[in-house]
């Protein structure tokens, strides 16, 4: 068992990808901290029904789980998590970053709370709680993160401002905690899943291509995101840092990071002009053009 003796909290795992990442880890033999608030998808209300239900499939099938149901974008909450999980089950060893919620609205009409309440629960959500468990994993000089991204992020969507920065956050931040833990043998990366949820549900169709894509979504069960995560989480993936992973149904993917491709340079030193007049034009073959995540993959799922 992948995950036999390690404690792993797994945050908006009452329903979707985070449940199935949950069941998947007390299946490998994990001890799981199961958090989740069981609000709607904007944020409001409460219901401590979701994280329970886990709890009780887990112990039913003769694993070892908690509930949390405190939020993920409050440092204080975070680190309470933290410090419960390691008070109740004895450790911890992972922490799956899962949590999200969607305020989707094309940019201009976007307001503050509209993208602050989004980046408060993913990107806020993601520092607080792995700043929590990083005091821990530094101490026993292990321990691994997996984060959720998102295409809309890593390739761009109509009407996600808010998500895609947080999502793209999320990438960065990932990149930074696997650079500055490494050397306390803590590991550090990023999923993007491909899954149907009520998260996806939510987004409204605008056109036939979108209506298309929605269909072929459909098919992606959250459970087949569920391996990935845990193979993330166990010591066969100690070499494994700062990467980003995207899975679709039984599709992997490893996504390329920023690195510059092409170069301009002039011993003269550029000005306004020089810049307007060359290396536009000398770059322009190589832009990338203004695409959706959808008009990138969009062969059906394997």
């Amino acid at each position: 068992m992948l995950l036999k003796g390690k404690v792993i909290l797994v945050t908006g795992a009452g329903r979707g990808v985070g449940r199935a990442i949950a069941l998947e880890a007390a299946k490998a033999g994990a001890s799981v901290a199961v958090n989740d608030l069981g609000v709607g998808l904007s944020g409001e209300g409460a219901d401590a029904g979701p994280a329970q239900e886990v709890v009780r499939e887990i112990e039913d099938m003769g694993g070892r789980a908690i509930a949390l149901t405190k939020s993920v974008a409050s440092w204080d909450d975070a680190k309470s998590m933290v410090d419960e999980t390691v008070d109740r089950l004895g450790r911890i060893d992972g922490v799956v970053n899962n949590a999200g919620n969607l305020r989707d609205v094309i940019f201009h009409k976007m307001t503050a709370e509209d993208f602050q309440s989004v980046i408060s629960v993913h990107l806020f959500g993601t520092f607080n709680m792995s700043r929590a468990a990083a005091t821990y994993f530094k101490e026993q000089n292990s321990g691994a993160f997996v984060h959720m991204t998102s295409t809309s992020g890593l390739i761009g969507n109509f009407g996600q401002a808010n998500y895609s920065a947080a999502k793209l956050g999320i990438v960065a931040l990932s990149k930074s905690i696997a650079l500055d833990m490494q050397k306390f043998g803590v590991r550090s990366n990023c999923i993007a899943p491909f899954a149907w949820t009520r998260m996806i549900d939510s987004i409204p169709i605008t056109d036939i291509e979108q209506a298309k894509r929605v269909e072929r979504l459909k098919t992606l069960k959250p459970e087949r995101v569920a391996p990935c995560a845990v193979a993330l989480l166990a010591d066969g993936a100690s070499k494994v840092n700062g990467q980003i992973f995207g899975v679709r149904n039984n599709e992997i993917f490893l996504f390329t990071q920023n690195r510059p491709f092409k170069t301009a340079h002039t011993s003269d030193g550029w000005t306004p002009e020089t810049i307007t007049e060359r290396v536009f034009d000398q770059f322009k073959q190589d832009f990338f053009p203004l695409v959706r995540s959808g008009d990138i993959f969009s062969w059906d799922p394997v």
